[in-house]
């Protein structure tokens, strides 16, 4: 016997989050990558440069962020009976990727070219300028993301340091890591421009390049590793998984869950799958309510689980118990 019901009411509103939160950083990245470049050029700053590229680097990766939202929020077809959820790791990827070759290339050559041909400086104001404005903006779109992160993690009952490890919601931890990271570039720039025409020589700014390129590749690194796993196909984080077994396990004529297999499709979309032992004495009708009652405790208990499997199978037919918590 196997049950199925689609839930996660909640998912809409939270992906309309998502996407709020994802246009504010696009909208901020743009502006500032524009006065960036000018404020590069007029400083003639190789980091204030390189910050111009990463903002470039950041506007594609949001534009990609927004795709991935809208298209993997379709709904099932008969094509795609589980639905499109795990498009949007698709599209987190290759933005991942642009973070790579758009913002840490151009940086770390754009530093080593500074470093081997030297550069003349300008006139510092403007790019101090620039700075500053760019540092309330970027300040700005990281704040919201960092509420978001906090309401779900207090919704989650977890701490935010934890939601923000397990999230399978890369959209808006892409956000929070490359706004921190262009904080973190914007003072490494403010230092390379400082140290320039403190000692009249290029070579902090080149250095302060080269920081920012090895920034941005890793954050890069960190958002293609977690979007890869989910792509391949990730389980719940343990704690959840054992809560999820708890829940099973006290259902009415549940004797044991055997085997326990969940799959993360998107931030609200999991798939529970498990072989479950039921009380020998339990007659069809009484399994099948068992199953029901299960099904209807889990998605109460945990939002995120759109679907359930549940297949009554005996103890003998039960593998070792090395593979209870497995993916698909």
């Amino acid at each position: 016997m196997t049950t199925a019901r689609d839930g996660g009411g909640g998912a809409e509103p939270a992906r309309e989050e998502s996407v709020g939160t994802v246009l504010v950083a696009a909208a901020a990245n743009l502006g500032i990558a524009v006065a960036k470049a000018a404020g590069g050029l007029i400083s003639g700053s190789s980091a204030m440069l390189s910050e111009a590229a990463h903002s470039v680097a950041d506007t594609v990766t949001e534009v990609l962020l927004f795709t991935a939202l809208r298209r993997s929020g379709r709904p099932p077809d008969a094509r795609h009976p589980l639905g499109y959820g795990r498009e949007r790791y698709v599209w987190a990827l290759l933005a991942s990727v642009a973070t790579f070759v758009g913002g840490a290339v151009f940086s770390v050559y754009d530093g080593v070219h500074t470093l081997v041909a030297g550069e003349r400086l300008g006139n510092p104001f403007v790019a101090y300028l620039v700075l500053l404005v760019a540092f309330v903006l970027e300040g700005v779109s990281l704040l919201r993301g960092t509420r978001q992160i906090r309401r779900e993690a207090r919704h989650h009952e977890v701490s935010a340091r934890l939601y923000f490890r397990w999230t399978p919601d890369t959209t808006v931890k892409a956000v929070v890591l490359e706004d921190s990271a262009a904080l973190i570039g914007l003072l490494l720039a403010a230092g390379g421009l400082t140290g320039g025409h403190l000692t009249g020589s290029g070579i902090w700014d080149g250095l302060a390049s080269i920081l920012i390129g090895i920034l941005l590749a890793g954050v890069a690194f960190v958002l293609g590793r977690d979007n890869t796993s989910m792509l391949i196909g990730s389980a719940l984080p343990p704690r959840t998984v054992a809560a999820i077994r708890r829940e099973l396990e006290s259902a009415p004529h549940v004797v044991a869950v055997l085997d326990l297999v969940t799959s993360v499709l998107g931030p609200r979309d999991v798939v529970v799958s498990a072989k479950v032992d039921f009380a020998g004495a339990a007659t069809s009708d009484q399994i099948e309510q068992a199953a029901e009652e299960a099904e209807r405790r889990l998605q109460r208990r945990f939002p995120a689980v759109t679907r359930v499997y549940l297949d009554p199978t005996p103890p003998t037919d039960a593998p070792d118990e090395g593979g209870s918590t497995g993916q698909v």
